[in-house]
């Protein structure tokens, strides 16, 4: 039998690159999604580096704000792997600020980037799954999406639309073998965190009850959990790994 194929969208970055391990690690044929403005030889540092770790996960390229693009990075995963049986939506950006500030294109940047680019990809794999009768599409949202955050209109926006999205095509694809759920972390221990100030991210530590910083791993344990055939009974849920920070 061959492996199921994983592509995980953002797939480079902190919390994408410990989803690709552990789906990896769990047998999958892992597909690492990128874009960064065209930076090939970014990502294929990053593969060389996986690859000496003992991780041999593929690469696809793809700008997720546009269809055609996503359109042929799915065109090509099929051709040299097959279908994709295990979507996790993670690529995402943030152009914060005040909503007083917020210009036009900061707005339309983060929708479009973390929102429209579900839909987008959700959509050319779904077919594929729904002839399969199984299938796993996993949307990575925020805990700002749950409580909202001061300066982020935009992205808060977009992560809570992609739980609704979750919802409703999870509805539509549930008697098919094909389960769509969400997951929100919190604050998780990437560089992107541990770049900030000290004194920001001591501010921030005060607000999450279990006094620390997520791990990118217990991401991607939650991922594992939701791509395997166990999850079945699970589906148009949101499930919360933010140490207590926000309690729906």
């Amino acid at each position: 039998m061959s492996k199921r194929v994983a592509l995980v969208t953002g797939g480079t970055g902190g919390i994408g690159t410990a989803i690709c391990k552990q789906l990896h690690d769990d047998g999958y044929q892992v597909v690492a999604g990128y874009y960064a403005g065209g930076k090939h030889e970014k990502a294929q540092a990053w593969q060389a580096k996986l690859s000496s770790e003992g991780y041999d996960i593929a690469l696809g390229f793809g700008n997720i704000t546009s269809w055609e693009s996503c359109e042929a990075c799915i065109d090509n995963i099929r051709k040299d792997f097959g279908t994709v049986d295990i979507l996790i939506n993670n690529g995402g950006i943030t152009r914060d600020t005040t909503l007083k500030k917020m210009t036009p294109d900061m707005w339309h940047d983060v929708i479009a980037t973390n929102l429209t680019s579900v839909f987008y990809m959700t959509r050319l794999v779904i077919n594929d799954m729904l002839e399969k009768k199984w299938g796993r599409i996993i949307n990575i949202s925020s805990v700002n999406a749950e409580k909202g955050q001061f300066g982020q209109a935009n992205y808060s926006a977009a992560k809570a639309g992609m739980h609704g999205f979750t919802k409703a095509v999870a509805q539509e694809v549930a008697a098919k073998g094909i389960t769509v759920n969400t997951v929100s972390p919190g604050y998780i221990a990437t560089s992107m965190i541990m770049d900030v100030p000290e004194e920001v991210r001591n501010q921030i530590l005060k607000g999450i009850p279990v006094g620390r910083f997520g791990k990118p791993e217990e991401i991607a344990n939650v991922i594992s959990f939701l791509a395997g055939d166990n999850s079945g009974f699970v589906t148009g849920s949101n499930i919360s790994a933010n140490g207590g920070q926000h309690m729906s």
